[in-house]
């Protein structure tokens, strides 16, 4: 937890500290997420939404800044985000039961815009596990590596103060963990759809 507090203080100190350099953005952030420990795409998680999401469904809520990199006409926006989402685990009898974990996300995206109103952004976003309703056999959450480093890209639009994105997130540390008859993975691998608004 160290880490992630470490982080999150040198990510907005750096950003704060631009202010008298750069213009910069700050606001406020929420929406859903749709999980999937396979390969999550806009069709699956589209059929998701219609089947009513029961099993991978989540949200976040968090808080952003943005600033220009002076001469390259990039930005970089760091995030604070708290994101609650549902996974699966598997059985060795073909069978899945789901459970839900909270984490505090700091995705640190490097983005350009275009047209005006239009952006795409890449960045890596580091994870820590907060809570997790996981458990087997006595078995925990406590069984994995709370710590986690995933990749999201995307591409948004904005209306004013009003902005709209979608992203996709894929875990890169590994987070597996096996026990006995079952193989749980906490890495994330979801289509996160976020609204934002500039203060």
């Amino acid at each position: 937890m160290k880490k992630v507090i470490l982080l999150i203080c040198l990510t907005f100190a750096f950003a704060f500290s631009q202010t008298s350099n750069a213009q910069v953005d700050f606001g406020l952030k929420g929406g859903v997420n749709y999980n999937n420990n396979g390969d999550v795409t806009f069709k699956s998680a589209g059929n998701d939404v219609i089947k009513g999401a029961k099993s991978k469904a989540g949200f976040h809520a968090g808080v952003w800044t943005r600033f220009k990199i002076p001469v390259v006409g990039l930005y970089l926006r760091p995030e604070l985000v708290y994101t609650q989402v549902k996974s699966e685990y598997n059985n060795n009898n073909n069978s899945t039961t789901s459970y839900k974990f909270k984490k505090l996300d700091v995705p640190v995206l490097l983005g350009k815009k275009f047209f005006g109103i239009a952006n795409a952004f890449i960045g890596p976003s580091f994870q820590y596990i907060l809570d997790d309703n996981f458990k087997f056999d006595g078995l925990s959450v406590k069984e994995f590596d709370k710590f986690s480093v995933g990749l999201q890209m995307g591409v948004g639009v904005e209306f004013g103060r009003l902005g709209v994105d979608v992203r996709w997130e894929r875990g890169l540390s590994s987070s597996e963990a096996k026990f006995a008859n079952v193989s749980v993975d906490n890495r994330t691998n979801q289509i996160i759809f976020g609204l934002s608004l500039k203060l």
